[in-house]
């Protein structure tokens, strides 16, 4: 992972406030102090209290603040640019970061189970344009039998069209034997949204048609035109904890790509986890994941569900 360097937002947190006579010096230093932690929070706090605490400097306490403020925002517009400027100047293979998971369990006695669950997971983000990947196969056995066998691989760019708005496009590829299908294919294309943008949560909804193609273990080929409904919701719930929420819903009809109740064929995706973090790239996942088909082979259920622990490491 590519890491910009904020000298220039350093270089406004360690600057000197002006100083006013009317402070008393122990408050003026206190504020001080308070600013060279670069923490914004503390900053607040120290000077509302020192606005309760000297009503009679209130004037010049809020000037001080007022001064912090516009050097914080200048060094977050410096810091901006320059990270635009890197990322102008960087070739394919540079701003890169991403994840891999591994998780796995053996059973062995009145039953003997083994499995195995990994995944990666790369994003490239630019100015405008972000580019992300991602794999995940999941293999288990049951006394000498394979009893669940899936590969995933999906590549999905998105384009920025303002603050809130995005276009994004979907290749994806999936193998389910247990599912009833040796392969399936699936593009989409369409429009997306931001509903909340923050530092502790995220949440964005994208929907767009999509085309997809389907190779059953009977041998039968279908294709057909569908509907794709997404979101996406990250929650930082505390500085080590993080909730997320993936949905993706795709809606195939035999030809208009309409979500209706006589569809030939609906799968609905829904994965929750929540992170722990470890150390700086170490974390712990519990995760949950849905899976729903409404057309599957004979003898097959149409809903899938898997609980997994796994160990994240991000790079």
């Amino acid at each position: 992972m590519v890491r910009f360097p904020l000298l220039a937002a350093a270089a406004f947190s360690l600057a000197p406030t002006p100083a006013l006579a009317q402070i008393p010096p122990d408050v003026q230093a206190m504020i001080d102090a308070a600013i060279a932690t670069g923490d914004p929070a503390k900053v607040e706090t120290v000077i509302s209290l020192a606005k309760q605490t000297q009503p009679d400097s209130v004037e010049e306490i809020e000037e001080i603040a007022a001064h912090w403020r516009g050097e914080r925002a200048e060094a977050k517009r410096l810091a901006k640019l320059e990270e635009q400027e890197q990322i102008r100047e960087a070739n394919l293979f540079d701003l890169w970061s991403g994840e891999g998971q591994v998780g796995a369990f053996l059973s062995t006695g009145n039953s003997d189970d083994t499995g195995l669950s990994v995944a990666l997971a790369l994003k490239r983000e630019g100015i405008d344009w972000t580019h992300a990947l991602r794999a995940t196969a999941d293999y288990q056995r049951s006394n000498g039998v394979t009893s669940r066998e899936r590969y995933l691989f999906a590549y999905e760019p998105r384009l920025q069209m303002g603050e809130t708005l995005f276009a994004y496009g979907l290749v994806q590829y999936e193998q389910d034997r247990f599912q009833g299908f040796d392969h399936r294919y699936a593009v989409s294309g369409g429009i997306g949204y931001k509903l909340v943008d923050s530092d502790s949560i995220s949440l964005s909804v994208k929907a767009g048609p999509a085309y997809r193609v389907t190779e059953r273990i009977d041998g039968m080929k279908l294709d057909r035109l569908a509907a794709l409904f997404g979101a996406n919701l990250d929650w930082k719930i505390a500085d080590r904890v993080t909730f997320s929420q993936d949905a993706n819903a795709v809606t195939e009809t035999g030809a208009e790509a309409l979500l209706i109740v006589d569809s030939a064929n609906t799968t609905l995706k829904l994965l929750s986890a929540i992170d722990f973090k470890v150390t700086d790239r170490l974390q712990s996942r519990l995760s949950h994941q849905l899976e729903y088909n409404s057309a599957v082979a004979p003898g097959r259920d149409t809903t899938d569900m898997l609980t997994r622990f796994t160990l994240v490491y991000g790079f």
